[in-house]
């Protein structure tokens, strides 16, 4: 099983993502958590949808739960320094996080982060325990875009940026 496990995370390691800062606030505390595993499920039926999985032991997962709101945070290629900020690496207390980074309460109330490529203000739909982390899907309110649609990947254990390959000749 360790094998299969080792093997899983390798394999997975080469998947570059982007990366993204799930943000709530409200009766549940304010928290937020860097993740990299964030997709969209829908744009039709009663409206966009998305879905992100957070630790089961992240102060955010129960604090979306009990807020019942969040914000999905695509971050841009320049902001490396607030994903290890949300992700835990610039050490400090999670409360004294959005101390130390540019946001504004949303539409909802919830925290938007300043800079971020786009920021996806979500009603919280349903969400499913999955052994160690809470699949959350996130009905999209309100989305802000900015100028630049540059995101910040993170693939192969780095931080890495979209490169524009040319057409491959058939």
């Amino acid at each position: 099983m360790d094998d299969l496990r080792a093997r899983f995370l390798e394999g997975m390691s080469r998947a570059a993502t982007f990366v993204a800062v799930a943000t709530t606030d409200g009766e549940g505390g304010r928290a937020g958590v860097t993740i990299s595993s964030l997709t969209s499920v829908s744009a039709d039926g009663e409206g966009p949808s998305l879905l992100a999985c957070i630790h089961h032991q992240s102060p955010a997962a129960a604090a979306i739960l009990r807020n019942r709101a969040f914000c999905a945070n695509l971050l841009a290629e320049d902001q490396q320094a607030v994903s290890d900020l949300f992700a835990g690496r610039a050490g400090g207390d999670h409360a004294l996080r959005f101390d130390r980074t540019d946001w504004e309460a949303g539409p909802l109330g919830q925290p938007l982060l300043s800079g971020a490529t786009a920021v996806f203000e979500c009603r919280l739909a349903t969400a499913l325990l999955w052994e160690t982390h809470h699949i959350i899907v996130g009905r999209v309110m309100s989305v802000r875009l900015s100028e630049s649609p540059a995101a910040l990947l993170y693939g192969q254990r780095a931080y890495r940026r979209a490169v524009h390959l040319p057409a491959a000749k058939v």
